[in-house]
């Protein structure tokens, strides 16, 4: 594992997720093997590639009035520079990813779903394209339940609460009361039969001024969150800079980073013990990607409403990790870094004991953002997809110390 007394951590996938190896350097073996992150490409038996991997594809410029079919379509696929090692899959592979999404297709037409069955498919890697990966995390994350005829209330009303929190908490104070004014207006003119009369003035309370300091104003509490909004902006232009999906002037790009803004500044006003801590927008990141790029038109246009219930969903299980006075409690990030070391210990002593004795390196210097972050920062982004199929799909729960570690 160590050559040369040189620390080694886990830059492969192997380490962590059931389905990867890790390349022998020393072994001129013959069977073709995984790199990070390459069994997410599809090799038809023809030769042809279906999948893609970071910096590959690119998304086109869109314009306001595409559909989801044009953003589907704008993907384009480029060779990535030949770094002499061989990226192969085997015919073996192939069929074992066709198995797999057909396994899928069959399980998401039922309308009785074995959710146990998922996650065990789910567990070696969702196949890309058709929209399986995003059906099966919103079931992961039991954002959609098992009876199939459930959907549609489910999405309705999930959809229709998001849209009502944005209304009532991101609206400027001003703008909602012009809101609920105009539906006032609107249902009187219906119950007097649309009788013309006198317009009736608006009263402004005191509190409710935007020049008001008291706490107890809506202006006040608005105001407060300008901070992070701010801060969340930043952050949200350092989010994946290298993907058009995220980055760039272009309106597809600029939507996608208002629906994470949304996402982020929606969370922060209602948990303010916990607000809004930089590395939030790397775990909503893969969510909204997926949900977005839905084949299913209708759930692509709704991504922004789903990815806001998954992300509070899987947060949910983490959340504590982002709470610094719960830092030295049984649920906080300290007693998380305990149990991966003691999960290193029991699986690979020696790298154990080069870390803790040797470079005395501690878990918080390695494995902290890990942790926080579901690793959305340590892998390229197909990689991370994959790795996530694996985290959701855990019994246990997302968290990485728990997943059985396969060397």
């Amino acid at each position: 594992m160590l050559k040369k007394g040189k620390l080694k951590l886990p830059d492969r996938l192997g380490i962590l997720v059931p389905g990867f190896e890790e390349k022998e350097e020393e072994n001129g073996g013959s069977e073709p093997v995984f790199e990070s992150g390459e069994e997410l490409e599809i090799m038809e038996p023809n030769g042809v590639e279906l999948g893609h991997k970071e910096n590959e594809y690119e998304f086109d410029d869109l314009g306001v009035n595409d559909t989801v079919g044009d953003k589907v379509d704008a993907f384009r696929t480029r060779k990535r520079p030949d770094k002499n090692r061989s990226g192969q899959v085997s015919v073996m592979d192939v069929i074992a990813a066709e198995e797999k999404r057909s396994d899928l297709e069959h399980e998401f037409s039922q309308k009785e779903i074995n959710l146990e069955k998922v996650k065990r498919i789910a567990n070696k890697g969702v196949p890309d394209g058709g929209g399986l990966r995003a059906t099966a995390w919103k079931l992961l994350l039991c954002y959609l339940s098992p009876s199939r005829d459930m959907w549609e209330k489910e999405l309705t009303e999930n959809r229709q609460k998001y849209a009502k929190l944005k209304e009532e908490l991101l609206l400027s104070p001003s703008a909602y009361t012009r809101v609920r004014a105009d539906a006032m207006i609107s249902a009187e003119l219906s119950r007097e039969g649309d009788v013309a009369g006198p317009l009736k003035r608006q009263g402004i309370s005191h509190g409710d001024h935007p020049l008001s300091v008291g706490q107890a104003s809506a202006w006040d509490h608005y105001f407060k969150h300008t901070e992070i909004a701010e801060q969340i902006d930043r952050d949200l232009q350092r989010t994946h800079s290298d993907m058009k999906f995220f980055s760039g002037e272009s309106s597809f790009s600029k939507k996608n980073r208002e629906a994470m803004r949304n996402i982020l500044l929606l969370f922060a006003k209602l948990n303010p013990a916990i607000c809004y801590v930089q590395g939030m927008n790397e775990v909503l990141a893969p969510i909204l990607y997926v949900f977005s790029t839905d084949t299913d038109e209708q759930n692509a246009l709704n991504a922004e409403a789903d990815s806001f219930s998954c992300f509070v969903r899987l947060l949910s299980d983490s959340v504590d990790h982002f709470c610094q006075q719960l830092d030295n409690s049984p649920v906080g990030i300290l007693s998380t870094l305990s149990r991966l070391a003691k999960l290193l210990k029991e699986n690979d002593e020696e790298l154990w004991k080069h870390l803790e004795f040797t470079t005395q390196v501690k878990p918080q210097f390695y494995a902290f953002r890990w942790i926080t972050l579901l690793l959305s920062q340590e892998f390229n982004f197909p990689s991370i997809l994959r790795i996530w199929d694996s985290l959701l799909s855990n019994p246990f729960g997302v968290q990485v110390p728990i997943i059985p570690i396969n060397f």
